[in-house]
């Protein structure tokens, strides 16, 4: 998307009024340096988190640089392609400045997600924790004191944790491997009410912060698998304006780098 000029005008406006921010997300397969994994990497869609040392260094500098030259800012804030997240990824990230990571998805193991076919896979975010944290570089599912702050995804499992222990010895009987069910902040076609029920869920275990998330190419229609005509952008569109009505009554809207400035002062 920085390639298109289209999309650098319109980035660059929102930037330049205050009105959000650009981060830098990026899908090891097709990004700089090309380094094949797979006889078909457009196909397998390796993790980052599966190339060497040298390789996933290589392609954040280069996705880094790249959006610094075309964008004239700094890089702060930043989501890994696939939500697969490491100790490795996390001191790359550091050492180039940046400021905010939102990648974990507490709850959500993407063990069974598949990468490369000789048996690479996702990252298990299923204890790390739910509020932000500055990330220890050694161990990212546990606070520390480096300067990297971790906003992890709004998720709420779908079920009590009653029902998610009984589901979980049904498929260890039935030999099944899954995660437990959950509900993210995030449209998925007529899930307006769950969404609201995430949000509330939040509040009440403490959160200071809920984090929604959408592709672009969800805003258009056949875009994707769950919005594939033009009713089915409608509706979405009819969803965001309540949600967003429904949750400005609660919350106040923010960078990520706006809310790491919140929450860095705040822990003083």
């Amino acid at each position: 998307m920085a390639m298109d000029p289209a999309y650098v005008e319109f980035a660059s406006d929102v930037v330049v009024r205050n009105q959000g921010e650009v981060g830098m997300h990026l899908h090891a397969w097709n990004s700089p340096p090309q380094t094949p994994l797979t006889d078909d990497d457009w196909r397998w869609q390796p993790y980052l988190i599966e190339y060497p040392d040298d390789v996933l260094y290589a392609k954040v500098a280069f996705m880094t640089n790249l959006l610094e030259e075309i964008f004239c800012i700094k890089m702060r804030s930043h989501r890994s392609g696939r939500w697969a997240f490491d100790e490795r990824y996390a001191k790359a990230l550091i050492k180039l400045g940046y400021l905010v990571d939102c990648s974990v998805t507490p709850r959500v193991n993407w063990r069974f997600d598949r990468g490369t076919p000789q048996g690479g896979s996702g990252t298990d975010y299923t204890h790390f924790p739910r509020h932000a944290y500055f990330i220890d570089p050694n161990n990212i599912a546990c606070p520390g004191d480096s300067p990297l702050l971790e906003v992890p995804m709004t998720i709420q499992y779908k079920y009590s944790s009653l029902v998610n222990k009984f589901k979980q010895v049904i498929y260890k009987v039935q030999g099944k491997q899954r995660s437990p069910a959950v509900y993210w902040l995030r449209p998925s076609g007529g899930n307006l009410e769950s969404m609201k029920h995430v949000i509330e869920q939040s509040l009440l275990e403490g959160h200071d912060y809920v984090e929604f998330m959408l592709h672009s190419s969800e805003f258009m229609p056949n875009g994707s698998p769950t919005f594939k005509n033009e009713r089915d952008i409608e509706h979405l569109y009819d969803d965001l304006e309540v949600l967003f009505k429904w949750v400005s009554m609660r919350f106040q809207g923010h960078t990520l780098t706006e809310y790491y400035t919140k929450f860095t002062q705040n822990s003083l």
